[in-house]
């Protein structure tokens, strides 16, 4: 198909096969086009079991692949939401670490602060140097910091359980030839024998440049309000994946409110910034309503786990249609929540602007759905 007319990035949850890691693709990647790898912190969230500490924030080992421009090409980092492909029982694998504390500004100072490059003997010394103390030793191999009241800063601690095999290959934003860079990486994660996660999805950020403005915002959640559960049964989202959801009534009503489309991008933003969204949903905002600098994008989080590039850039296209379409129209007005049909398929296809090839394609998969339904594309 031809390239997507907007500005996307991808990122696709793997599993590296047993006895290898993350850093084996980010490797593989860096030979093929003669570039070099960055090793640095990744932060990531998880529930704790700690009373009094409700959740845990980590940062792990996330590798950088740059070209021999150094160019930004991908990134191989952790997800913790990858749980049931691996041995909790396996002994951690030397030099593989991770820094833990319940304050995430502790850690984003850690991860400033810290270097990647260190051992877990070493890597924590800049931080008691921050707080007057030096890091104490721990059972199990791991190393303690305080501050010079005993409050504890972060702990650093072996990676346990097969920790260095879960890989969120997360690209750079693509422009042109969408489906030719994609499938490069993901042959290279074929040929290493990566598979697909129990719990893995596929997440497509799409620039936010063009839905900025009231009539776009309100057009958008519009559309996937109403046809959110059809786009589910066409993506063949993952039941498996943890971090879903639709978002809240208070959006929809909010948006369809009289007077929110004569509102400022600002006072957008301040509006349903109010409404306490979470990125955890089927379609994220809250990056384009933050407006963060690295990350100023539309999330489409329902797809499942593909090897392959053609059916994530085939859903990509779907996607980018509706944001023209969003950013286009004068005023889409609210949809009555959908059910999966062939006619509801070709009413949204209708809508959508689309070239004659993807409607077909679209229109076959709603046809082998109902004849067979199924998880994932057949």
């Amino acid at each position: 198909m031809e390239s997507i007319p907007w500005k996307v990035g991808f990122e696709i949850e793997l599993i590296a096969p047993a006895g290898k890691s993350r850093l084996d693709l980010a490797n593989a990647i860096a030979l093929e086009v003669d570039g070099d790898i960055h090793r640095f912190f990744h932060p990531q969230s998880e529930p704790s079991k700690v009373p009094g500490a409700p959740i845990f924030h980590n940062l792990t080992f996330g590798y950088e692949v740059r070209d021999r421009d150094q160019q930004l090409l991908a990134k191989c980092v952790d997800d913790l939401t990858l749980q049931a492909d691996l041995r909790r029982s396996a002994k951690p694998i030397e030099g593989w670490y991770r820094i833990v504390s319940d304050d995430e500004r502790l850690l984003r100072l850690i991860a400033r602060q810290a270097d990647a490059q260190s051992s877990l003997e070493e890597v924590l010394t800049p931080i008691g140097d921050l707080f007057g103390t030096v890091p104490e030793p721990g059972p199990g191999g791991m190393l303690r910091v305080n501050d010079e009241m005993g409050a504890s800063i972060a702990i650093a601690a072996p990676l346990p359980g097969e920790r260095e095999r879960p890989c969120e290959l997360i690209t750079a934003p693509i422009e042109t030839a969408h489906q030719e860079r994609l499938e490069s990486l993901l042959s290279l994660a074929r040929t290493l024998g990566f598979t697909v996660p129990k719990e893995g999805a596929t997440h497509i950020h799409f620039d936010a440049m063009a839905m900025k403005s009231a009539d776009a915002m309100a057009n958008l959640v519009n559309l996937l309000w109403g046809y959110g559960k059809v786009f589910q049964k066409l993506m063949g989202t993952n039941p498996n994946c943890s971090r879903l959801g639709t978002w809240p009534e208070s959006l929809h009503q909010t948006v369809n409110r009289s007077g929110f489309r004569s509102l400022s991008w600002p006072d957008v933003q301040k509006s349903l910034l109010a409404l306490d969204l979470t990125k955890y949903c089927d379609f994220n905002l809250v990056n384009c309503l933050h407006g963060f600098q690295a990350k100023n994008t539309i999330e489409v989080r329902i797809l499942p786990v593909f090897l392959e590039s053609e059916p994530i850039i085939q859903s990509a296209a779907l996607f980018a249609a509706v944001l023209q379409l969003a950013s286009e129209a004068e005023v889409i007005e609210p949809i009555a929540a959908q059910k999966f049909s062939l006619e509801t398929v070709n009413a949204l296809l209708d809508l959508l602007p689309l070239a004659p090839d993807q409607v077909e394609y679209w229109q076959s998969r709603s046809s082998s759905l109902i004849k067979k339904p199924a998880r994932g594309f057949q």
